[in-house]
C-alpha cells in the first residue's frame, strides 16, 4: 500500500494545525489525529447541499452561504442543482485551503471555483452571517465535525443561542440553516427549536448510497414564507 505523504500544513487562528496529505489519488485533511475529510468520502457533504436546496427550490435567484470550503464536495453538489442565476458564497477562514483547491487538489475541485456563480469570502463564516440581514436563502455549515468548535474553539458561537439567532436573522423567510455533523446531538436540536426554527434531523451516510459512517444533517427552516 502506498504511504501517506504530507503536502502542506496550515495554522488555524486560535491554535491548531491542518495537514494536507496524499496517498496516490486520495487526499486527506487532518486536524491532529482527527481526519476532517477524505476525498473518497463525499456522500454526506453532498447531501448537505442537495437536501438544503430541496427546501428552497421555489425561491427566485437563491443566494447560498457555505461555511467551509473543505474539499469542495458541498460546493460542487450545490452548483449541480442551483439555477444559473443563483449566487453561492463560500466563507473560508484559512487561505491555504483555497490554495490547495487550486493547486494539489485541482482535480478534486474540477474547476468549480471558477464558476461565475461562486465567490469566496476570505474570513470567518460567523462574520459573514452577522453582516447580512435577510440576505441568504440557505446557510450551510460544515466547518466542524458537529455543532461544537472542533477546528476552532471560537466556532462554538456559531451553535449557541446567540449564533443561531444571528443565522435566523441572516436568512430570508423560508430559508434553511443546514448543519453537518458526524453524529446526533439532541441538545442542539432543542436549541434550534428554541430559536424559532422548524427542525428536521436527517440521517445520512459518509459514502452516500454505498454506505459508510452514519452522519447527521440538521435542516432548520425559518418560518414566514
Amino acid at each position: 500500500m502506498l504511504p501517506w505523504i504530507q503536502l502542506d500544513s496550515a495554522t488555524i487562528p486560535d491554535g491548531g494545525e491542518l495537514r494536507l496529505k496524499q496517498r496516490g489519488t486520495e487526499f486527506s485533511i487532518m486536524l491532529g489525529t482527527n481526519e476532517l475529510m477524505n476525498s473518497r468520502l463525499s456522500g454526506s457533504e453532498e447531501a448537505l447541499a442537495t437536501l438544503s436546496f430541496e427546501r428552497i427550490k421555489t425561491h427566485p435567484k437563491p443566494k447560498i452561504l457555505i461555511g467551509g470550503l473543505g474539499m469542495g464536495f458541498t460546493l460542487r453538489a450545490a452548483l449541480a442543482v442551483v439555477p444559473t442565476d443563483a449566487a453561492v458564497v463560500v466563507a473560508e477562514l484559512i487561505p491555504e485551503v483555497v490554495a490547495w483547491a487550486r493547486g494539489p487538489m485541482a482535480e478534486v475541485f474540477k474547476g468549480c471555483l471558477d464558476d461565475p456563480r461562486v465567490s469566496i469570502h476570505q474570513g470567518d463564516v460567523g462574520e459573514a452571517i452577522q453582516a447580512k440581514k435577510a440576505g441568504y436563502d440557505a446557510i450551510l455549515l460544515d466547518v466542524d465535525n458537529g455543532p461544537d468548535g472542533l477546528t476552532r474553539k471560537s466556532n462554538d458561537k456559531l451553535y449557541d443561542y446567540a449564533g443561531l439567532k444571528s443565522a435566523r436573522e441572516a436568512l430570508r423567510p423560508g430559508g434553511v440553516l443546514a448543519v453537518w455533523s458526524s453524529g446526533p446531538d439532541t441538545s442542539f436540536t432543542r436549541r434550534l427549536k428554541d430559536c424559532g426554527f422548524a427542525v428536521d434531523a436527517v440521517n445520512t451516510r459518509a459514502n452516500g448510497k454505498r454506505g459508510g459512517a452514519r452522519h447527521v444533517i440538521w435542516l432548520a427552516i425559518k418560518p414566514g414564507r
